[in-house]
C-alpha cells in the first residue's frame, strides 16, 4: 500500500502512471453508477412529473378556453334567440294594437250608424204620426166646414167620399 501511496505522490511530480488512470476510471465509473441511480433517476422523474405536470396543465387550459368560447358562443346564440323572440313580441303586440285600434272603430262606426238609423226610424215614425194627426185634423175640419158651407146633411157615404178626396188633395200638396 505504501507503492500504492509512492505512485501516487510520485504521480503527482510528473510522468503517467496506468495503476492510476485505472483507478481513477474505477472511480469515475463507481460515482457515474451512484450518480445513475441515486441522482440521475430521481432527477429524470422529477423532470419527467414536470413535464407531464406542464402538459396537462396545457391541456386543462386548452380545453377550458375551448369550454369558454363554447359558453360564449352559447350565450351569444341564446342572446340573440332573445332579442329575436323580444322582437316577435313586439311586433305582435304592434299588430295586435292596430287590429284593435280597427275593431274600436269599425264599432264605433257600426255604432254611429245603429244610430243614424235608429234616428231615422224614430224620425219617420214621428213624421207619419203627424201626418195621421194632421188627417185627422183636416178630416174633422172639412167635417165642419163643408157642413156649413153646404149647411145640408149629406149621407154618410157621401161624407167619408168627400173627407177622402180632401185627405188625399192635402197629402199630394205636401
Amino acid at each position: 500500500m505504501q507503492g500504492f501511496t509512492n505512485s501516487l505522490v510520485l504521480g503527482a511530480e510528473g510522468g503517467l502512471h496506468v495503476g492510476d488512470m485505472i483507478v481513477q476510471l474505477i472511480f469515475f465509473l463507481l460515482l457515474l453508477a451512484l450518480l445513475g441511480k441515486f441522482a440521475w433517476g430521481p432527477l429524470m422523474n422529477m423532470m419527467k412529473e414536470r413535464e407531464d405536470y406542464v402538459a396537462n396543465e396545457i391541456n386543462t387550459a386548452e380545453k377550458s378556453r375551448e369550454e369558454a368560447q363554447r359558453m360564449q358562443k352559447e350565450a351569444s346564440d341564446e342572446l340573440k334567440a332573445t332579442r329575436q323572440d323580444a322582437q316577435n313580441i313586439i311586433e305582435d303586440a304592434r299588430k295586435t294594437a292596430v287590429q284593435q285600434e280597427k275593431d274600436i272603430l269599425e264599432s264605433a262606426r257600426a255604432e254611429a250608424e245603429r244610430m243614424k238609423e235608429s234616428a231615422r226610424q224614430e224620425i219617420e215614425q214621428e213624421k207619419e204620426k203627424a201626418v195621421q194627426a194632421l188627417k185627422d185634423q183636416v178630416a174633422s175640419m172639412s167635417v165642419m166646414i163643408a157642413s156649413k158651407v153646404i149647411e145640408k146633411e149629406l149621407s154618410e157615404k157621401d161624407q167619408d167620399t168627400l173627407i177622402n178626396q180632401y185627405i188625399d188633395e192635402a197629402g199630394k200638396e205636401r
